[in-house]
């Protein structure tokens, strides 16, 4: 009888691949990953410099139950690799009128302070978090589990019965508006939206499960940083057998008579022989820079018509000095929300007034800079497909730093002793970014479900693909979830016995 298990290629050692070549490798198969850069993690990366040490991507860490899930599938605990503690506040948002909320983790103080916006109130938020916990035990307990090859997947009594709790023919935007009236605290409430590749007005209401896990799960911190995560997976890979190749970029694949690969060749001239691709890497560049024209999944028009969620200017700061005035995260609302969210997604261009978030995970954190100095991660939100020069960094960054120095009354720029920025073109060369995006696919109800970007290639009978431009999305716990999708598919498709 020959052997049911496969020797499996992994493309990418982001979230999604190192979760996908986890899975695999605990179903008995024989698991390697390539990976383009010199350090898993994809846009979780880190780097370090002369004490500072920064993140270079996800900084929220949301949905601690994903996690706990994650790593409980391979008989292992969070607090096995990293401690967490939750922040209270959880963030701190700046508004305009030199107005400052900080928002508490503990219920009754939540409620407390949307009293203090808005009488009655707190007695609307209880029903609406409610609701968002509905949707939020659906949606990431059936509905992302889905691998969105067939509408019969949905043929279920609890996920049709949600369906129509769901409101996903709603928008957010309208749907916190019929229940509280301060612009404060709506743009609180859409806040968490924001990244998800649409305005509030166009993003499902299904999509208030994201203040669920906002205010009732509440905002964590990994000590040492979100690296640890990718420390953490990297190490559960690695003990079910997972080989991890760095710096072995993917330039083409080797085919079988019956169309199905062989192989997989790097730039560097190696040849990986193989039986099953995951795609982990970015999906459109695999699809149509890596694949031959006649076994691609989709046109180039397929591809440019795609909704895509944010990029992001980056920047990053060591400072010599400590900063007064803020929290850990921090979110600069003193701008018009509608206009920024109209200059990333329906009339795409730089923002002419943005809103931007601070991150300063050394207020929690000593470890992440020198004793007495400060870590600053600084992001604006911005359109994909943008001109990226430095001229406009700069400009950007002076925008910024007038607005951020003014409202915590310190001169920041005066005690920088280290600067690097991030943007377009780097998601590009660092991860093959499409139109350099930095989240993935938008979460819009045209590209949810069986309308996302298959997880499986109809002409390639062997390859699939995981992470933030397939199901089920964006986000770090959605890319942990679409490693466990397509491993369980790959399973189904290959009768492997799971051991």
């Amino acid at each position: 009888m020959s052997n049911p298990h496969k020797r499996i290629c992994i493309i990418g050692a982001g979230f999604a691949g190192l979760s996908a070549a986890s899975h695999l490798a605990k179903q008995g198969n024989e698991v390697f990953i390539l990976e383009k850069n010199g350090q898993a993690g994809g846009r979780a990366r880190q780097f370090k410099h002369e004490g500072f040490v920064f993140d270079m991507g996800p900084s929220w860490y949301w949905m601690p139950d994903v996690f706990e899930r994650y790593f409980q599938l391979f008989d292992r605990k969070v607090s096995d690799f990293y401690q967490l503690k939750r922040l209270d506040p959880s963030y701190r948002i700046f508004f305009e009128n030199e107005h400052i909320m900080d928002v508490p983790a503990i219920m009754s103080e939540l409620e407390s302070l949307f009293e203090k916006y808005e009488k009655g109130s707190s007695k609307e938020l209880k029903a609406f978090l409610e609701d968002s916990k509905y949707k939020y035990q659906v949606g990431m307990q059936d509905l992302v589990f889905k691998p969105g090859l067939s509408l019969l997947e949905f043929v279920d009594r609890r996920v049709i019965g949600g369906l129509f709790k769901m409101h996903l023919f709603s928008s957010i935007s309208d749907y916190i508006r019929k229940k509280f009236k301060d612009s404060r605290l709506v743009r609180l409430l859409e806040f968490p939206v924001l990244f998800l590749g649409a305005t509030p007005k166009d993003t499902p209401a299904l999509y208030s499960l994201m203040n669920y896990a906002d205010l009732a799960l509440g905002t964590w911190y990994p000590n040492g940083g979100m690296h640890k995560i990718v420390e953490a997976m990297v190490e559960v890979a690695q003990e079910q057998g997972v080989k991890i190749h760095l710096n072995k970029s993917v330039e083409g694949f080797t085919f079988h008579s019956d169309g199905s690969i062989s192989a997989v060749r790097t730039s560097d001239a190696e040849v990986f022989e193989c039986d099953i691709v995951v795609g982990g890497a970015d999906y459109e560049h695999l699809d149509q820079k890596v694949t031959p024209t006649s076994k691609r999944n989709y046109s180039p028009k397929y591809w440019d018509s795609r909704k895509m969620a944010p990029s992001s200017l980056l920047f990053y700061l060591g400072i010599n000095t400590r900063v007064p005035g803020l929290l850990h995260h921090n979110l600069f609302f003193d701008e018009d929300f509608e206009l920024h969210a109209k200059e990333i997604y329906d009339t795409p261009k730089w923002p002419s007034k943005p809103l931007f978030y601070v991150s300063c995970p050394s207020v929690s954190d000593a470890t992440v800079a020198p004793q007495g100095k400060e870590n600053l991660f600084l992001l604006i939100p911005v359109a994909p497909d943008l001109k990226d020069d430095e001229v406009t960094r700069e400009k950007y960054f002076e925008k910024i730093m007038d607005r951020l120095e003014a409202r915590v009354d310190f001169p920041i720029r005066k005690h920088i002793e280290f600067k690097r920025s991030y943007a377009h073109r780097d998601f590009k060369e660092d991860y093959n970014s499409f139109k350099g995006n930095a989240y993935g696919l938008a979460n819009t109800l045209l590209q949810t479900a069986i309308l996302k970007p298959s997880l499986k290639s109809k002409k390639i009978p062997n390859l699939y693909f995981t992470g933030q431009l397939t199901t089920p999305g964006p986000g770090v716990p959605p890319s942990l979830i679409s490693g466990e999708v397509v491993s369980n598919q790959i399973a189904k498709d290959y009768k492997i016995p799971v051991l």
